[in-house]
C-alpha cells in the first residue's frame, strides 16, 4: 500500500507539472524573441497613450501570455511620486527579453530612468514620447524622443484661430507647464503671432492637477470659471488649456456658453469630447475614421459647426503605437535609429490618409539641430468644415527662430 501511495503521488505530481506548463508558457515556447516595453499615464491622466498600448498588445500580443509587448501605467501624481516612476520603468530591465522602451508620455524622471537602464542593460533601446523634461537632458537619456510640434504649432494655432473666426485668443496653464522649455516657447510664440495676425492674447491661469487639488479640483476650477471667461472676452474667443484632463470641462462649458477651440495641446477626437459632448464611442473604438464622424456629428447637432476642431488620429495614441511599432522595426532591422522617414512610416501605419509634418529640434541657444528629437504636427480639422490645411502653411522663419522675453 505504501509502495502503491508514493507511485500514485509521482504520477500527480507529473501530472501537475506538465498542466501547469500548458497554462503558463514562457515566451521562448510560443516564439517571442524579444518583449517592448510600454509606459504610459493611466486613462484619467491621458486614455489616449494607454490606448495605443493596448492596441500594440491586441497585434502583438502580451508578454505575459507569450507576446511581445508589456505595459505598465506611473502614477497618476507623478510628480511628487517620481520615484516610483524610475523604478517601474527601471524594472522593466529585469526581463532578459526587453529589447526596448517606450514611456509616453515621458513625464519627469524619465531621462533618471533611461540612465539607470542604461547602466544595467545598454543594449535596450530607449524612447520618449512627449517628453517633459527639458530637450537637452531627454536628448542625452534616449535613443529617439518624439513631441508635438510646439514651436510650429504656436503659429499655426493662432493662425488656424483667426480662419475660425476668433478675435481673441485665452491661453489657459499654470507654472509647472510653463517651466517646460518647448510649452513656454509655444506660448510666447503663440502671444507673437497674435500681435502679428491681429488678435488679443489673454493669458489665464488654472490650478495644476497634480497639486493638492488633485484632477477632480482641477477640473471644477474649469466648469465655474469657463462661463465668466467667455462673459468676459466674448464668444468670438479661441481657449487654449495646456492640460489634458481639464479640457473636457472647458469644452462642456464652450459649448453650452460659446466661444471656440481650435485643438488640444495633444490633439485627438477623443481629448474631451466624448465626455463632453456626452456620447458613447465603445463600438466605435479604435476605427478612428468613425470616432471622427460620430463625434462630429454629435458637435453639429449641439451647433458647434465651425467652432470646435481636433486632429483626425490622436496624438498620444498613434505616439504610444507608432513608437512601438518603430521599436519593434528597429530590433528586427526593417528600420533604423535617427531615420525620419521609417519614424514617420511608423506613425502612418496607425494613420491612414494623413500624413505628418515636422522637423528636428533646434535649440536656440546653441544653433544645433538634434538628430534624434523629432517635433511633428498634423493638419487641423474643424468640425463640420473639414481641414484646414495647416500642414500646407509656411510658418515664418521669425516664429521657428523665436525667443521668450529674457530667455
Amino acid at each position: 500500500m505504501k509502495k502503491l501511495l508514493t507511485v500514485l503521488l509521482s504520477f500527480m505530481l507529473v501530472a501537475v507539472v506538465f498542466t501547469g506548463c500548458k497554462k503558463t508558457a514562457t515566451p521562448t515556447d510560443t516564439g517571442a524573441k524579444f518583449h517592448i516595453g510600454i509606459v504610459t499615464g493611466t486613462v484619467s491622466q491621458s486614455e489616449d497613450d494607454l490606448r495605443g498600448g493596448e492596441r500594440l498588445v491586441q497585434e502583438y500580443g502580451d508578454a505575459a501570455s507569450g507576446g511581445i509587448i508589456k505595459t505598465l501605467t506611473y502614477p497618476d501624481n507623478f510628480t511628487s511620486e517620481q520615484e516610483t516612476t524610475i523604478s517601474q520603468i527601471v524594472g522593466l530591465a529585469d526581463d532578459p527579453l526587453m529589447k526596448a522602451i517606450v514611456v509616453n508620455q515621458a513625464v519627469p524622471g524619465t531621462a533618471e530612468a533611461f540612465k539607470r537602464v542604461r547602466e544595467k542593460r545598454p543594449e535596450i533601446l530607449l524612447f520618449a514620447g512627449e517628453p517633459h523634461e527639458d530637450p537637452n537632458v531627454i536628448e542625452a537619456a534616449a535613443d529617439q524622443a518624439v513631441s508635438a510640434d510646439n514651436v510650429a504649432r504656436g503659429y499655426l494655432i493662432i493662425w488656424a484661430a483667426k480662419q475660425m473666426g476668433a478675435k481673441t485668443f485665452v491661453h489657459i496653464s499654470f507654472p509647472r507647464h510653463m517651466s517646460y522649455e518647448l510649452l513656454s516657447r509655444r506660448r510666447y510664440i503663440m502671444e507673437e503671432a497674435c500681435k502679428d495676425l491681429g488678435l488679443k492674447f489673454v493669458f489665464e491661469t488654472a490650478p495644476d492637477p497634480t497639486s493638492d487639488v488633485g484632477m477632480a479640483g482641477a477640473q471644477q476650477f474649469m466648469l465655474e470659471k469657463t462661463p465668466a471667461w467667455v462673459q468676459k472676452y466674448g464668444k468670438e474667443t479661441a481657449f487654449f488649456c495646456t492640460n489634458d484632463g481639464e479640457t473636457e470641462p472647458l469644452l462642456k462649458q464652450l459649448m453650452k456658453y460659446g466661444g471656440l477651440f481650435v485643438e488640444a495641446d495633444l490633439p485627438s477626437p477623443l481629448m474631451g469630447y466624448p465626455g463632453a459632448l456626452g456620447i458613447d464611442l465603445k463600438a466605435e473604438q479604435g476605427d478612428w475614421p468613425a470616432i471622427l464622424k460620430k463625434v462630429e456629428q454629435a458637435v453639429i447637432d449641439q451647433g458647434g459647426s465651425g467652432r470646435f476642431g481636433t486632429w483626425a488620429f490622436s496624438y498620444g495614441y498613434t505616439t504610444t503605437a507608432g513608437l512601438g511599432e518603430y521599436a519593434k522595426r528597429c530590433i528586427e532591422g526593417t528600420a533604423k535609429l535617427g531615420n525620419n522617414t521609417d519614424l514617420f512610416n511608423s506613425y502612418a501605419k496607425y494613420t491612414p490618409g494623413v500624413t505628418w509634418n515636422g522637423s528636428n529640434y533646434k535649440d536656440l541657444n546653441s544653433g544645433t539641430t538634434s538628430p534624434n528629437h523629432v517635433l511633428v504636427y498634423q493638419d487641423t480639422y474643424v468640425f463640420g468644415k473639414g481641414y484646414l490645411g495647416t500642414t500646407k502653411q509656411t510658418v515664418p522663419e521669425k516664429y521657428l527662430t523665436f525667443k521668450a522675453p529674457g530667455a
